[in-house]
């Protein structure tokens, strides 16, 4: 298999999409993400320092910012030098941010770097995963393989946060809580090295020097409102994957174990059933519905006060992100062109960590003079704007996804004989935007 997309139609058949290579991405991505959920605890981490809420955003923060101007390099590194090469080298960034958080005495310049390099690792470990499972499916079905490959995502959330909450149980709150958790990151991080390494070897790549800058690809070939969203996304995973557990300890809970759990699996399931809704539903509309799904999640987090009121919530915000996440990335690359796919993924995905970097320290601001029921009200708003400009922009717009499942299953035209489905156009192509009856024949 090709590190680029091919211009030609690819197999469309479940065994060749759902194939030995597929499954060894989808352990390795379980693995990654489990390794992520562990380190939700940062926010304690950082606590057990002697660094405040605002502080620990403006790690985070950090963190995130690098990783967006990595992003300028990795899109056109992608493309030029190849999957390979680059998931590799990001899954290596990934480990050394791990041991240095590992060594860290104090909220210092050591763990601002740590912060960096493991989230410039991740982000670009994930905008490689996306990458190459595109490289293999037809067009019409690259949201269904994006929704398949992330429901180990989600798999992987739920053990990683009852390894996480197991850990604060087991050991007192010392300098060894905070070895066996970051320690334990480390290790899957390593495993998840490896079986890259593996999934990979036999990858080809065609260079590409003359790729252009990723501004102006995005510039070009830019995405459109789906790039507000994003926005939305990131603000969402501040306030879960950074200060949910702040507000767990602040009430005297165990953890947050139960939230991430049914969080992960409600996503899971919703995962699964949806995957295919991109073609019956239409993307615009299942945007719209995860954008819902996050707006009551965030709501429904101010009334907790006890462990089992993290389900509610969770189950509201495991349904946005199972519909959410897929459409965004696969909408967001749809108008890049084939040569330019992972530019195109790794700045959507990008647009992501906007949001994140944007929101991290403001949240923790709002926490420290207000508490957290006007942090999720800020959060809860910003999805409610964002859901009435999309809805307003595209509720009612073509999408191609839908358009290829309509035109397959047309009745047969007024001659007896059955009309052909049209052939997908490229996916950078304006033409993939256009209605079916308005595309050139």
């Amino acid at each position: 298999m090709k590190d680029t997309l091919a211009d030609s139609p690819l197999p469309d058949d479940e065994r060749s999409l759902y194939g030995r290579t597929f499954w060894w991405a989808y352990v390795a991505n379980l693995l990654l993400v489990a390794a992520n959920a562990i380190t939700f605890r940062f926010a304690e981490y950082v606590n057990f320092l002697g660094g405040s809420e605002e502080v620990t955003g403006s790690i985070v923060r950090a963190g995130v910012i690098g990783s967006i101007v990595m992003r300028l390099t990795l899109a056109r590194d992608l493309d030029r030098l190849g999957v390979r090469r680059m998931w590799l080298a990001t899954s290596l960034l990934f480990v050394a941010g791990c041991l240095l958080t590992l060594g860290a005495q104090d909220v210092g310049w050591q763990i601002y770097v740590a912060r960096v390099a493991y989230t410039i690792g991740l982000a670009g470990m994930f905008a490689c995963s996306n990458v190459h499972i595109q490289s293999s499916v037809p067009l019409h079905r690259r949201t269904e393989m994006i929704a398949s490959l992330g429901s180990s995502g989600f798999l992987g959330m739920m053990v990683g946060a009852q390894v996480g909450d197991l850990l604060f149980e087991l050991l007192p709150r010392s300098a060894w809580l905070y070895q066996a958790l970051f320690g334990t990151t480390l290790l899957l991080g390593l495993l998840y090295t490896l079986i890259i390494f593996g999934v990979t070897r036999r990858d080809q790549h065609v260079h590409q020097p003359d790729t252009p800058p990723p501004w102006t690809l995005l510039w070009r070939y830019w995405p459109g409102p789906v790039v507000v969203v994003a926005f939305a996304v990131g603000v969402c995973f501040v306030a879960s994957t950074v200060f949910l557990t702040r507000q767990a300890t602040a009430l005297g809970l165990v953890g947050v174990r139960t939230y991430f759990t049914s969080y992960a699996i409600t996503a899971f399931a919703f995962r699964l059933l949806s995957r295919t809704w991109s073609r019956s539903l239409g993307r615009h509309r299942m945007m719209l519905l995860g954008l819902g799904g996050h707006v009551g999640g965030q709501l429904l987090l101010i009334g907790v006060d006890s462990e089992w009121d993290f389900i509610l919530p969770a189950l509201c915000g495991g349904f946005g992100h199972a519909l959410l996440f897929p459409c965004v990335v696969s909408l967001g690359t749809e108008k890049f062109p084939n040569q330019y796919r992972g530019t195109g993924t790794t700045l959507i995905l990008g647009c992501i960590d906007v949001g994140m970097a944007l929101a991290a320290q403001p949240l923790g601001w709002v926490i420290d003079h207000y508490g957290f029921t006007q942090m999720y009200l800020t959060t809860a708003g910003f999805c409610v704007g964002t859901f009435v400009f999309y809805g307003a922009l595209r509720l009612n717009a073509p999408d191609a996804d839908r358009e290829h499942q309509l035109a397959a299953i047309q009745p047969a035209n007024s001659v007896g004989r059955p009309s052909p489905a049209p052939e997908a156009a490229p996916c950078g192509s304006s033409e993939s935007l256009l209605p079916v009856s308005a595309r050139p024949r």
